[in-house]
């Protein structure tokens, strides 16, 4: 069964539809006789089915929440409004990319949504600090963890880029972090010859359901892949044909070549995960 963003918003809250009120404990009769306390009906069906993510917040939900947060402060203050909590929404794009809906505000420089979030609970982060100009706070955190410039924020992105796009209230920060240095390296990215980048695209697919492969072009240069119905991800090469996605260092995407073609690619986390057989 399919539902739209509105049936995922309206799903009963947890347990508020079966909420036990103390009127259904009362004892009931006069004097010094008392009966036994009676349960309450059950709610009539209203026809909200409960998914299975239930209690969980429904993950189109959050989804949802951190990708408006990069830049519909309308549809966050609804969401928020809503569903107070998911102010503090994380979502893993892939491989461990996680991004919060504050970290999503934060990375593009959206003060207004950034704002709204830390008022509404999101718990507020050294990148949050850097692209509102906290100066003072920003300091806090690297004397008190030397060398923490160089920490990366979703999808990879630096330390002095949230300072950059916080403009003008980010100044101090920004000069800050210049003071300091490597706050703003980039990810590795050794060179491939465009004939050996080219033989890397394709389809790989590594079982029979309709979402068992991988698909693997080139836009603008950069490699990237994607699994049917997921995020497409940005890869950046460590070297013998080995890569990782952007925000997720951790996880190992290797081609296998044998002479000058590529047969399969194989995800590493930090095992063998999965083997993906190119399609002819």
């Amino acid at each position: 069964m399919t539902h739209s963003r509105r049936t995922f918003i309206r799903i009963v809250p947890a347990l508020g539809a079966f909420a036990i009120p103390v009127s259904a404990f009362e004892q009931q009769g006069q004097g010094g006789g008392s009966a036994e306390p009676t349960w309450p009906a059950p709610p009539p069906d209203k026809g909200r089915p409960v998914d299975d993510s239930f209690p969980s917040q429904h993950p189109a939900l959050v989804k949802e929440m951190v990708g408006v947060s990069h830049f519909n402060l309308n549809r966050v203050r609804e969401l928020v409004q809503q569903h107070p909590d998911l102010a503090k929404a994380a979502w893993d794009w892939g491989y461990g990319d996680w991004e919060t809906a504050l970290g999503a505000a934060s990375h593009v420089g959206n003060r207004p949504i950034a704002e709204l979030l830390l008022e509404h609970g999101a718990p507020p982060t050294i990148f949050s600090a850097v692209m509102l100009g906290q100066l003072d706070v920003v300091k806090t955190f690297i004397t008190a963890s030397p060398g923490l410039q160089r920490l990366r924020g979703p999808h990879g992105l630096t330390m002095m880029l949230h300072a950059r796009l916080g403009k003008e209230p980010a100044s101090a920060v920004l000069k800050y972090l210049e003071s300091l240095g490597d706050a703003d390296l980039p990810y590795r990215d050794d060179p491939i010859p465009a004939d050996e980048r080219a033989s890397l695209e394709g389809r790989y697919t590594f079982g029979d359901r309709p979402r068992d492969s991988f698909v693997v072009r080139i836009d603008k240069n950069q490699l990237m892949i994607v699994r049917a119905g997921a995020t497409e991800r940005t890869l950046f090469h460590q070297g013998d044909f080995s890569f990782h996605a952007a925000g997720a260092p951790g996880v190992k995407i290797r081609f296998e070549r044998e002479a000058a073609k590529t047969t399969a690619l194989t995800v590493w986390d930090p095992d063998l995960v999965v083997r993906a057989r190119r399609s002819a």
